[in-house]
C-alpha cells in the first residue's frame, strides 16, 4: 500500500508583528528608486563573513563583488578583473580593474586583492571553493598573478566564487574575522548589521559600474516560509527568497517566478559507523525511496525526480548520463534501527523527512525522526551523528562547475562530506574531472564521478527544486538566479 502525504495548505493567517521586517511603507520614494525591503531565508551563521556561506548573502545584495563573474553558461565575465591571461600550466594573471573604490573610500589594488585571495587561502575554516586546492596571489604592477600547486583549468571559474570576494583591507581583523559592512566595492554598501535579525544597505554612489536605482536594501531574515509568503501578500517585503511551494499557490501568480536550479534534495547516509556502513543495508534505502511521491505530494509537481545527483538545470548532466549498471543487491532490513534528521529551515524538508520516514518503516527499519534549524544541527551532521541526513544541496553554488561539490561532498578530505564517504574509486575520478579542461570532455568525466558515487549508495539523490521566487508587483528588475548569487542588483527599483 502506497502511503499519500495530504496535500496540505498552509492557509492559516500569519500575523506580523511590527518590527519584525526592516524598513516602512511610508519610507519608500518610487520615484527615486525606493529601498528594497527582502525577506531573506537563513540568517547569517558566521558574521556575513564573506568567506563562508554567508558571502552569498553579500552576493545577493550586490555588496561584495570577485574578480571574475559567470554568464548563464557559467562561461567566465570580467568583474573586478578586466582580463586575464594563463601564463604557464600552474600561473595565471588577471588585470586589476582601476578606478574602483571600496565602500571604506581606500582604492582597489593589485596588492589589495592578492591580500584578499590570500586571507582567503589561510582561512580556518578554508572556503568551500578552495577545497582540496593550493593557491597563492601575488600583486605585479597592474595585476595579480594566482598560481595554483597542480594545474587547474577552471581558476577564473573558481575566482568567481563569492567566497573569494575581494574586500578593503579594514574588513580583516587580526584575529582571522572579517567585517564586510562598509567594505565592499559593490552598488550597495552594507551600513548595518544587527545579528540575525536585519541588515541595511544603501546606494553606493561612488560605484565604478552603472549607479543602483534603488536607494537602498532593508533585509529580515525570516527562517519561517510562511511567514514570508504572507510578506509579499500583505507588502511588508517586495522581494521574498525561497517562498514554500506549499505557500505558492496561495499567492498572486503574478508575485511568483519559478526557476530549475541547480539544487538537489539528496539522503546522505553514514557510512563511517553504524548500520549503513553495510552497502546492502543501503541499498535498502536506495529501493524504499519513491522520488515520484515525495514530487507530487510534497512539492506539489514543482520539482523533478532526480536521475542522478546532477539535475535539469544541468542539461548536459541527463544527456550524457548512463544508467548504473550492477547495483548492489538490497539487503532485508529487519528492524534496523536508524536516526534520520533534517533540518526546518527549508518547509518543505520535515515534510520529506515524514515521507521518508514512512517509506523506510514499511521496509522493515525502525526510524527516529530528529528537524532542528539548521544553524543548530549542522555541526552534528557533520561529525557523523546520524545515519541518514535530508539536505538540500546547491550543486554548482561555487564556481559554476559541479567538481567543487563532488570534491567537498564525496571525497576523503572533502570538508562538507556527510556520508563520510572515503572511496579510492571516487577520488580518482573527481581527481580526474578536476583536471580536465572546460567542455564536453569535462563534462563526460564530471559524469564517471557522478557514477561513481551513484553506485556507492552513499548519498541517495531523490529529486531537483526549483526556485520560488516572491516579487511584489511595485518591483521591478529583480534577478531570478539559479545559482542565488544574485537576487538585489543595479537595475531593481520600485516602479
Amino acid at each position: 500500500m502506497r502511503f499519500s502525504l495530504p496535500l496540505a495548505l498552509l492557509s492559516i493567517p500569519v500575523l506580523l508583528l511590527p518590527g519584525c521586517f526592516a524598513g516602512t511603507p511610508e519610507t519608500d520614494t518610487a520615484s527615486s528608486g525606493g529601498r528594497i525591503r527582502v525577506a531573506m531565508l537563513q540568517p547569517p551563521r558566521s558574521g556575513l563573513s564573506p568567506l563562508s556561506d554567508d558571502a552569498f548573502k553579500l552576493s545577493r545584495w550586490s555588496t561584495a563583488e570577485t574578480l571574475v563573474t559567470l554568464d548563464a553558461d557559467s562561461n567566465a565575465l570580467p568583474g573586478l578583473a578586466t582580463g586575464w591571461t594563463r601564463t604557464s600550466e600552474l600561473s595565471w594573471e588577471f588585470t586589476v580593474r582601476t578606478g574602483v573604490s571600496f565602500h571604506d573610500g581606500s582604492a582597489l589594488t593589485p596588492a589589495a586583492v592578492a591580500a584578499a585571495l590570500n586571507r582567503a587561502t589561510t582561512a580556518s575554516p578554508k572556503p568551500r571553493i578552495l577545497d582540496g586546492v593550493v593557491l597563492t596571489a601575488e600583486a605585479r604592477q597592474d595585476a595579480v598573478v594566482v598560481t595554483t600547486a597542480e594545474p587547474d583549468p577552471l581558476v577564473p571559474q573558481r575566482l568567481s566564487s563569492p567566497q573569494l570576494a575581494i574586500l578593503a583591507e579594514s574588513a580583516y581583523t587580526a584575529d582571522g574575522r572579517v567585517n564586510p559592512v562598509g567594505t565592499g566595492t559593490g552598488p550597495f554598501r552594507l551600513v548595518a548589521v544587527n545579528g540575525t535579525t536585519t541588515a541595511t544597505l544603501d546606494r553606493f554612489d561612488g560605484y565604478w559600474g552603472e549607479r543602483a536605482r534603488a536607494d537602498g536594501i532593508d533585509v529580515s531574515f525570516v527562517p519561517d516560509g510562511t511567514a514570508r509568503a504572507a510578506a509579499i501578500r500583505s507588502g511588508e517585503a517586495h522581494v521574498a527568497e525561497a517562498v514554500p511551494v506549499s505557500q505558492a499557490a496561495l499567492l498572486d501568480p503574478a508575485t511568483i517566478t519559478e526557476v530549475p536550479m541547480p539544487r538537489t534534495n539528496t539522503l546522505y547516509l553514514n557510512t563511517r559507523s553504524g548500520p549503513f556502513t553495510d552497502a546492502r543495508l543501503r541499498a535498502a534505502v536506495r529501493e524504499a525511496v519513491d522520488a515520484d511521491e515525495i514530487v507530487r505530494g510534497v512539492y506539489e509537481g514543482r520539482a523533478d525526480a532526480a536521475e542522478g545527483l546532477l539535475g535539469p538545470a544541468l542539461p548536459w548532466a541527463a544527456a550524457g548520463r548512463a544508467p548504473i549498471t550492477d547495483p548492489t543487491p538490497a539487503a532485508d532490513a529487519g528492524g534496523t534501527a536508524i536516526t534520520l534528521a533534517t533540518f526546518s529551515d527549508r518547509a518543505e524538508l520535515p515534510e520529506v523527512a515524514s515521507v521518508v520516514q514512512q517509506r523506510l518503516e514499511d521496509a522493515g527499519f525502525t526510524v527516529t525522526q530528529v528537524v532542528r534549524e539548521y544553524a543548530h544541527i549542522e555541526q552534528d551532521a557533520l561529525a557523523g551523528k546520524f545515519d541518514v541526513f535530508i539536505l538540500s544541496r546547491a550543486t554548482v553554488l561555487d564556481s559554476g562547475d559541479p567538481v567543487a561539490y563532488l570534491r567537498s561532498d564525496f571525497t576523503c578530505d572533502g570538508s562538507f562530506n556527510l556520508s563520510g564517504l572515503c572511496d579510492p574509486a571516487v577520488d580518482e575520478l573527481v581527481r580526474t574531472a578536476a583536471g580536465t579542461e572546460a567542455g564536453d570532455a569535462r563534462r563526460a568525466a564530471v559524469l564517471a564521478a557522478e557514477a561513481a558515487v551513484l553506485r556507492t549508495d552513499a548519498a541517495i539523490p531523490m529529486l531537483h527544486e526549483r526556485v520560488v521566487q516572491g516579487d511584489a508587483t511595485s518591483v521591478a528588475d529583480s534577478a531570478k538566479d539559479p545559482r542565488e548569487r544574485q537576487l538585489i542588483t543595479s537595475a531593481t527599483h520600485l516602479r
